[in-house]
């Protein structure tokens, strides 16, 4: 339906969106109100200030590469999850290699029993923030108990002068099986779309971005009948047919991590910004290159074992061109 446009070298109206699990972001402080004693000193991960600078330091490397191949910026937006909290942040948008970049931050602390959250940076001079607030996601555990997980943020904002909102999710695990969490991954669909209906009642025209870690596929039930519907489109679908992914889990290939838009990003017009490519950014140095995991995303650990890596999602991100 729709063709992708590559972008010749580096322009000047290209500008950059992305979305990135970041792994673990937790910092080395015990929170006793969250289930993050595995990453302390003492903890079962040995979590110490010199892995934690490590990682910063590397994930910040990473961000300011992400789209620089044909824009001459590095994302305008970036969404990224599995962030502890607002220090965590701020000490990767003061980290030597992001620190110019001038990156403002926008965090809420959200329920989740591990205490990870979402959250999006904005390069200042790129985008204007107006407002933001999060949806908690309310689901209940086979016994009825409140199963608290990851608030949906969404952000309202002026990217080049020209009005977008952005949702940024994380949503539940397939951790205790793909067919048995379904359901809780078509309530977090649900959820967004609900958000978007509150936003297009406020403005009928508005342009959206949805991104996150979905935990399933851009084919799966979730995203593909109950997120996707005729006002968005997912280029990531295209990826994955591709055989393009973001994670690897025994030895297949899952492009959990998506940028979805509101189809009116297709629409040239004058001052606006239009949707023209989009991809995974996997490049060598983000895998493993020796080994079983061969490949894969070169992980922070394999278990309880310190590797020294990144993050075990590639990050995506996806151009736009301001006409």
């Amino acid at each position: 339906m729709f063709s992708y446009f590559k972008l010749p070298g580096k322009n000047k109206q290209a500008y950059t969106i992305a979305f990135y699990n970041l792994e673990n972001l937790f910092d080395t402080k015990d929170d006793p109100n969250t289930l993050d004693d595995d990453f302390t000193p003492k903890g079962k991960k040995n979590w110490n200030t010199k892995r934690y600078k490590n990682k910063i330091r590397k994930l910040g490397n990473v961000i300011v590469q992400l789209g620089t191949a044909r824009s001459l910026y590095p994302p305008a937006i970036i969404g990224v999850v599995e962030v502890e909290n607002q220090h965590v942040l701020q000490d990767l948008v003061n980290s030597k290699n992001v620190k110019s970049h001038n990156y403002g931050i926008v965090h809420y602390d959200s329920p989740d029993e591990r205490g990870i959250d979402v959250a999006l940076l904005y390069k200042k001079e790129l985008f204007e923030l107006l407002h933001s607030e999060t949806f908690p996601l309310f689901l209940e555990s086979d016994n009825g108990e409140r199963d608290y997980t990851r608030d949906v943020l969404m952000v309202k904002g002026k990217l080049n002068g020209e009005l977008i909102y952005v949702l940024v999710n994380h949503w539940p695990s397939r951790r205790s099986g793909e067919d048995l969490t379904e359901k809780k991954r078509i309530k977090a669909a649900e959820l967004n779309s609900v958000i978007v209906k509150k936003i297009t009642d406020e403005n009928e025209s508005a342009k959206i971005i949805i991104m996150g870690d979905f935990n399933d596929n851009p084919t799966n039930v979730s995203v593909k009948k109950h997120l996707v519907n005729d006002t968005f489109y997912n280029p990531m679908e295209r990826l994955i047919h591709t055989g393009n992914g973001t994670l690897n889990h025994k030895k297949k290939w899952h492009l959990f991590d998506q940028i979805i838009f509101s189809k009116n990003f297709f629409n040239i017009e004058k001052h606006k910004h239009t949707f023209k490519y989009a991809e995974v950014f996997d490049k060598h140095f983000l895998k493993e290159w020796k080994g079983k995991y061969k490949g894969n995303p070169f992980r922070t650990y394999i278990g309880k074992w310190y590797q020294g890596g990144f993050s075990d999602h590639f990050p995506v991100y996806v151009y736009l061109k301001k006409d």
